[in-house]
């Protein structure tokens, strides 16, 4: 019997990338139902194509464009109320940003298998994501290649047995250059990513590395280890995606060619393997792998993360938080590049810990952030 499984950010990068996948395990996986934000026209060819039960989106959908019988949600919440009502074997988490925080709540407690791509909301629910899938028994599995390579790599050895984590890092477009240089880069500069194809928003914070830090921060409440036990390596290439290093001085590195299908894939096959549509690395490669330490007063956003991670409580939502207000603003040409991190900086400064033991606590943190970097940047 095939496996429903339900997309949530079904016209993104990551949500198109899982349909590819779906095309080609067709014969084991059907599609329960779709979301989007505001893509309506993606997703009326996604549902025609895929036939799902479900579709939802912030905006007001055409039932006539859809097939018939099609269950409609719509409104800012849809997503969620989507999230609650389909319960899959499979809900593929590919929203951006915080907001997919609850929608994760709500498909937690069917007590399935939850693929995320989401890192904002374990970076901001932490305990209170981890209380539910205790709770629930639900299954949490990584998308983002970095933490698929993770989770794969620490399946050859005992957690006692792990001296660190290293997720790697391509260093986007301007590893190389100064902090004077980073001053005047321009937007399409920023959204050029040398090896990913993504959204523009992921595309950004891996250039401010502002991603990374988030990922930082992920690891952690994935896998349960400690700052002390994270590390992170500029990798340009992006073929080695993550590392695990065992006490024994072992290293097990998951490689590949830089494409999202293989980690989407691995999430909803998972514990097997079975033939992918992607390229498979040759390794009888013209380059050199090249790997190098990051420099925290280049890239502040790495730096910061770890501060974050360190004083928990509502820290790293306000971390992810002030870094959503300040790309927000960034797209808007009304601050700098540079000024992405001192926007980050501020709110950390400013904003008061405390526990985050509820939705409450975090959306209020989550809004305080925010209101941080508008007092910073006068807006």
């Amino acid at each position: 019997m095939k496996k429903e499984v339900l997309l949530l950010g079904s016209t993104g990068s990551i949500g198109t990338q899982t349909l590819d996948v779906m095309r080609h395990l067709k014969e084991f996986f059907s599609v329960k139902g779709l979301s989007c934000r505001g893509d309506v026209e993606t997703l009326y060819a996604q549902a025609n194509e895929f036939r799902p039960r479900f579709v939802s989106a912030e905006v007001p959908l055409d039932q006539s464009r859809l097939p018939a019988g099609t269950v409609v949600l719509s409104g800012a919440d849809a997503a969620e109320r989507l999230a609650g009502e389909a319960d899959a074997d499979v809900t593929v988490l590919a929203i951006s940003g915080y907001a997919a925080l609850k929608p994760l709540l709500a498909a937690i407690r069917h007590g399935k298998r939850i693929a995320i791509a989401n890192k904002e909301s374990l970076v901001c629910g932490g305990a209170l994501v981890d209380e539910a899938l205790e709770t629930y028994g639900a299954e949490l599995l990584p998308i983002d290649s970095e933490q698929s390579a993770i989770f794969q790599a620490l399946q050859n050895g005992r957690r006692s047995e792990v001296k660190r984590l290293i997720l790697t890092a391509s260093g986007g477009p301007f590893f190389r250059k100064t902090r004077e240089e980073l001053k005047s880069v321009s937007l399409s500069e920023a959204l050029n990513h040398p090896t990913w194809k993504m959204g523009k928003k992921i595309t950004l914070d891996s250039a401010t590395l502002m991603n990374k830090g988030l990922e930082i921060i992920e690891a952690s409440r994935l896998f349960h280890f400690d700052a002390e036990h994270i590390s992170v390596l500029i990798h340009p290439q992006s073929i080695v995606h993550s590392m695990v290093e065992y006490r024994d001085g072992t290293i097990m590195a998951n490689m590949s060619k830089p494409d999202m299908r293989l980690p989407i894939q691995y999430a909803l096959t998972y514990p097997l393997r079975t033939e992918s549509p992607c390229e498979p690395l040759k390794l009888d490669l013209t380059h050199p792998l090249e790997f190098y330490p990051v420099d925290p007063d280049r890239f502040r956003a790495i730096r910061m993360a770890y501060d974050a991670l360190k004083a928990d409580g509502i820290m790293p939502t306000v971390y992810n938080g002030a870094n959503e207000r300040a790309a927000e603003l960034y797209f808007l040409d009304r601050i700098g590049f540079s000024e992405i991190e001192d926007c980050v900086e501020y709110a950390l400064n400013t904003v008061e810990n405390r526990p985050a033991d509820s939705f409450e606590t975090i959306a209020e943190a989550d809004a305080a952030a925010r209101e941080a970097v508008d007092r910073k940047t006068g807006s």
